[in-house]
């Protein structure tokens, strides 16, 4: 039997049933494409891909009528020919020191303890007594230390009295004329009575003196210290040792110069503190406001008696 007999006979066309791997017709009587060939195209093309710039504009088109399909990428691996996004680390903003709120605390601190620590010396200075303030000026006569009974000397006589400058001059203690120099603030030009001088000492008064030939600067600088304060007072004063002196009843002490910082200590520790008659006043009775050395007697012939101790 022939080969045409056993298929049915007729001249059949053979067969035209695609081979697997090959693309299908794109219409009319085109033929089929080699599988080698597409296969080796495909790969030229994802090489060139891989090779080319990556270009920031519009993408150009592929010159090929119709590129291969690409194949998706698996899970957590990137496609082909992109470049991997760069994970930007977070930026850390460090905080600068809140500098106003410290400040402010350390400005409340030191107040506090300046406050507290003048509370303190406050309580030292009022715990200490007259004579541990004069104690600590360098310097300083106590002649309550020295001679005792010369300061317990303070009666009220008239005219003129006769006192030992070996012990202290000007005097610093002593019998006295009635009538006391004023002493509030008073700046005298010239020389005072000593007895006058001594009985505002007696209530409370700083006396300072100074050699007629100081100065004018320096008698200057000692008339700011005295000018309008209460139980202060000062005139020159011939035959003192030192060119400054300062006295209150029972303490004495001579500098050199205004500027001396002692001439404040003295003033501030011994001004109505060494006081014998406390709250008598420097501006009422019988005041002097006179300069000259020679007692003025006020009420003297009135009284016609000699005045007591005290007062």
């Amino acid at each position: 039997m022939s080969m045409s007999t056993q298929h049915g006979g007729g001249n059949r066309k053979p067969s035209t049933k695609p081979v697997a791997g090959a693309k299908p017709k794109q219409g009319g009587d085109e033929e089929p494409l080699d599988l080698d060939e597409t296969t080796s195209d495909e790969a030229s093309a994802a090489a060139e891909e891989e090779d080319a710039p990556v270009s920031l504009g519009k993408p150009k088109a592929s010159p090929r009528k119709s590129a291969p399909a690409r194949k998706t990428a698996p899970a957590g691996k990137r496609p082909a020919g992109r470049p991997a996004a760069r994970k930007v680390a977070p930026v850390k903003v460090k905080q600068g020191a809140a500098w106003g709120p410290i400040i402010l605390f350390s400005v409340v601190g030191l107040l506090a303890l300046g406050i507290v620590g003048f509370a303190v010396y406050q309580v030292n200075e009022n715990g200490l007594t007259v004579q541990q303030r004069a104690d600590r000026i360098d310097g300083i006569k106590d002649f309550r230390k020295i001679n005792k009974a010369y300061t317990e000397e303070r009666s009220h006589v008239w005219g003129q009295q006769k006192y030992d400058l070996s012990i202290a001059n000007p005097p610093v203690s002593g019998n006295h004329n009635q009538n006391w120099q004023r002493c509030l603030g008073d700046v005298y030009t010239a020389p005072i009575a000593t007895e006058h001088a001594l009985h505002a000492m007696e209530h409370g008064s700083v006396w300072i003196t100074y050699q007629p030939n100081l100065p004018a600067d320096q008698v200057e600088a000692l008339a700011k210290k005295v000018r309008g304060k209460d139980f202060l007072m000062m005139s020159p004063y011939e035959g003192q040792a030192k060119p400054i002196s300062l006295q209150a009843w029972g303490y004495q002490l001579q500098v050199d110069k205004a500027s001396d910082a002692r001439v404040d200590e003295f003033i501030k520790a011994l001004r109505q503190n060494a006081s014998l008659e406390p709250g008598t006043p420097c501006s009422s009775g019988d005041i002097i406001t006179e300069t000259g050395t020679v007692p003025r007697d006020l009420g003297k012939d009135a009284t016609q008696q000699q005045p007591g101790t005290g007062g």
